[in-house]
């Protein structure tokens, strides 16, 4: 049987991948259709990053709730469209690639902009520093999957699921406290602009998360492999494109965060 467990809801559903046995398969899906539209939607990400940024120089600030509106709505709509209708994932995946990719954009060129007021420049601006570690994350783990150094395992992916879970309750904690101007230590960027050992608090924090999710690749690697091997239709390339899009967004704004902290402190070391 296929096992389907992942961080991303829509592509866990092991009921549906199932299903698509009941009924024959004109064009199986393959690896490599996987990775061409992966590829594919990480363009359209990195267009709509350049897209999104441009526009809040070219408009003002005004268009910036626009864009992260309209990355949230986005990555609602992709998510129920998706639930149990696979095939949708072919106008799904470059619409969540394009407005998450415009939401990066505008939040490395906000977290640029605190840094320029504060008088540092990072190399080549976040937004490139944050996309670099992504791309070095992803060739990692693939060569680790490769390897076999990592075996997403019932119990590595039990694990994994835990401390997902609890990260996104450590997030949701901190959303609620901020009405009340609490801060859980290290874990806002505050603490980064405050320096001190929440400062290095904070860049564990970030680095552990980070790490985390770039494991959940390893797993997704998988979930594509079995896949493949039990012949699903071709519509599930855009569909498992779409899967992996959900994990890089992730690694990549933790990454782009992590960069931020790591300029931050090395102003202050200064």
């Amino acid at each position: 049987m296929l096992d389907l467990r992942s961080s991303n809801p829509v592509i866990a559903d092991e009921t549906l991948i199932a299903s698509s046995h009941a009924r024959p398969v004109a064009q199986a899906a393959t690896v490599a259709g996987v990775a061409q539209k992966t590829v594919f939607a990480a363009s359209l990400a990195v267009a709509g990053g350049i897209g999104g940024a441009a526009l809040v120089r070219a408009v003002g600030q005004g268009a910036i709730w626009g864009i992260f509106i309209a990355g949230f709505v986005a990555s609602l709509v992709c998510f129920f469209a998706l639930w149990r209708k696979p095939q949708r994932a072919v106008w799904a995946a470059p619409l969540y690639s394009v407005t998450q990719g415009a939401t990066m954009g505008v939040m490395a060129l906000l977290l640029d902009s605190i840094l320029a007021s504060r008088g540092v420049t990072a190399f080549g601006g976040l937004g490139l520093q944050a996309f670099v570690i992504t791309l070095a994350i992803t060739a990692a783990m693939l060569i680790v999957y490769r390897a076999g150094l990592i075996k997403p395992t019932g119990t590595f992916v039990a694990v994994l699921s835990t401390l997902t879970i609890g990260i996104g309750l450590l997030y949701l904690a901190q959303f609620v406290l901020g009405f009340f101007s609490i801060d859980i230590p290290g874990l806002g960027l505050q603490s980064a602009m405050q320096g001190g050992k929440g400062a290095w608090i904070g860049v564990a924090i970030n680095g552990a998360i980070l790490v985390i999710a770039s494991l959940w690749l390893v797993v997704d690697f998988q979930q594509v492999e079995n896949a493949v091997a039990t012949r699903v239709g071709k519509e599930y390339e855009w569909y498992f494109a779409y899967g992996l899009m959900v994990t890089l967004v992730w690694i990549y704004l933790e990454a782009l965060k992590l960069a931020f902290r790591m300029a931050m402190m090395a102003n202050e070391r200064k």
